[in-house]
C-alpha cells in the first residue's frame, strides 16, 4: 500500500531522493537549463515537500511551491527505479491536484524537458495523458529551447 505524506526534503531518508533526481536532471540536459531544485531549497518557505512511502519505505517523491498568480508549481517529481512502471508518478501527481484544488490553486504548472531531451519523454507523456497542456513560460521562467512549459487548469470547489 501506498502512503503519501508531508515530509522533510533535507531529513537522512529523503536527501537520497532529492539527490538522485538532481543527479538525473544534471545529466539530462544542458546546465543553463536545468532548474532543478536541491534539498534545502526544496525546504523553503513556500514550497510543501511530499514523499511516497510503501512499507514504511520512500519511494517517490514531489514538491509544490506556490506562486503569487494564484498557481502552484509542480517541483521534483521522482520514484527510485526499482519501483517504476507501477503509475507511482501518476499516483502522485492526481495528490497534488486534488490537493491543490481543495485549496483554490487555479491550476497547477511545471517545467520539464524539452521534445529533444528524451530523458523526459516519458515525464511529458504523463503530463499529457493527465490533461496537462503546453503553454508559454511559467511565473519565474523566460522561454528556452529546452523547456517545456504545461499547465492544468484546476476548477474551483464550491
Amino acid at each position: 500500500m501506498i502512503e503519501i505524506r508531508e515530509a522533510d526534503p533535507t531529513s537522512d531518508a529523503m536527501r537520497p531522493l532529492v539527490e538522485a533526481h538532481f543527479a538525473h536532471s544534471e545529466t539530462a540536459g544542458p546546465a543553463e537549463s536545468n532548474h532543478t531544485m536541491g534539498a534545502e531549497a526544496l525546504a523553503e518557505p513556500g514550497i510543501r515537500f511530499w514523499a511516497m512511502y510503501e512499507a514504511g519505505k520512500p519511494v517517490g517523491c514531489g514538491a509544490l511551491k506556490a506562486l503569487p498568480d494564484g498557481t502552484a508549481e509542480v517541483k521534483s517529481v521522482h520514484v527510485v527505479s526499482d519501483v517504476r512502471g507501477r503509475g507511482l508518478a501518476r499516483t502522485l501527481m492526481n495528490h497534488f491536484a486534488d490537493l491543490a484544488n481543495s485549496e483554490g490553486i487555479t491550476a497547477l504548472v511545471l517545467e520539464t524537458g524539452a521534445d529533444h531531451l528524451r530523458e523526459y519523454d516519458a515525464a511529458r507523456k504523463l503530463y499529457e495523458a493527465l490533461g496537462y497542456s503546453y503553454c508559454g513560460p511559467i511565473y519565474g521562467y523566460e522561454d528556452d529551447p529546452n523547456s517545456a512549459f504545461m499547465r492544468l487548469a484546476l476548477e474551483p470547489r464550491p
